[in-house]
């Protein structure tokens, strides 16, 4: 079988250190979301955080004291002439990836780096681009289809479980206050898709492939903030299936999942049911009905409710750090990324003009 050009080249991306020795890596950016990373990182075996960088030196200070890492840096580029890397994680504020992953690209690290990346398509396109060029693998830090029971689910429907699947609803529905902790949030001019829809958009990527075209409606409902809070959108597969994706942080319940994803699929041989906490139903044509609890082990630094969240950042980075040492492609490496990350821009358009778009292909 002949590989593609992106295979050819992830094959060469391979670990040339000793493989009994550690990957030396470094976070880039010491804000909300970093310290799972940290925490993640130090679960795994064969990795070693030597640094960490942020621009406001106290940060980086901070976190460095808090996990126990010796190199503290304000200055990336003072960082890679002072450690020998083979990783930058990168958990910096989109606005700032273009620049950080050109440093890294520079000085041939391999990269990871946080959603949404780039901040528009050309951008992400010239960056996967100059990485392929430079030698380095990137990588986005796309955790939601790493979750434990969507990796179930994902399964199942890649086994024909239930058949071809014909339709499909990925919901993520909550009226949790993210502003609390993020409070830059409630000034984005774009917010539920680019924020989490994206998250959302990617689990249907996981589960049915690539998207031919997509309609999308969106509301604001909190009058505090500056972008829309629910987005729905429609889907429909090259494969395929129909799929609606809808995101709401504007939607009050009883009993909140927050941050819990819902999943139904509909199969010519039966569907499934990924409902809340964690309860997997699968139905069976003639009645029959199966339930399963997928509730996974939980980090033991974690805590709720953003363990399933926490979870699925340790599963991501360890089968990151397994395919750099195996020289293959991360599930979500940039160019697949793209592809994620055009249906955003993609939902943007179709909710601005009301009509139904074609989202952008990697190549």
């Amino acid at each position: 079988m002949m590989l593609s050009s992106t295979e050819l080249f992830w094959s060469r991306i391979v670990n040339e250190n000793n493989p009994n020795e550690p990957l030396r890596g470094a976070l880039i950016g010491c804000g909300f979301f970093a310290r799972n990373q940290l925490h993640a990182w130090q679960d795994l075996t064969g990795v070693a955080l030597v640094a960490v960088c942020d621009r406001e030196l106290e940060r980086a200070e901070r976190f460095g004291r808090e996990f126990g890492i010796p190199g503290i840096f304000s200055d990336v580029e003072a960082m890679f002439a002072q450690c020998p890397l083979d990783f930058v994680d990168i958990a910096a504020p989109t606005p700032a990836h273009a620049a950080l992953v050109e440093a890294a690209a520079h000085h041939g690290v391999d990269i990871i780096c946080q959603k949404p990346f780039a901040g528009s398509l050309e951008t992400a396109r010239r960056l996967i681009n100059l990485c392929e060029a430079r030698g380095v693998s990137l990588t986005i830090h796309e955790n939601f289809r790493w979750q434990h029971a969507i990796r179930d689910v994902v399964r199942l429907v890649d086994k024909g479980e239930i058949g071809r699947p014909f339709f499909g609803r990925v919901s993520y529905r909550s009226g949790f206050d993210v502003f609390a902790n993020q409070p830059y949030l409630a000034e984005l001019p774009r917010f539920i898709i680019q924020d989490l829809g994206i998250h959302v958009l990617d689990i249907a990527r996981a589960l049915f492939g690539d998207v031919a075209h997509l309609s999308c409606e969106t509301d604001r409902i909190n009058p505090a903030i500056k972008g829309e809070d629910t987005a729905t959108i429609m889907l429909r597969h090259d494969a395929g299936t129909t799929c609606v994706v809808d995101c709401s942080y504007a939607t009050t319940l009883a009993e909140d999942p927050f941050p819990q994803s819902l999943i139904e699929i509909d199969g010519a041989s039966g569907s499934l049911r990924l409902g809340r906490d964690f309860v997997l139903e699968r139905h069976r044509p003639g009645g029959g009905k199966e339930r399963r609890d997928l509730t996974p082990d939980w980090p033991a630094w974690s805590e709720q409710p953003w363990s399933v969240i926490q979870e699925s950042v340790v599963n991501l980075q360890r089968d990151w750090a397994e395919c750099r040492r195996a020289g293959r492609a991360a599930a979500t490496h940039g160019a697949d990324n793209f592809n994620t990350l055009s249906l955003v821009e993609a939902a943007y358009r179709s909710a601005e003009t009301g009509q139904t778009v074609v989202p952008q292909r990697w190549r």
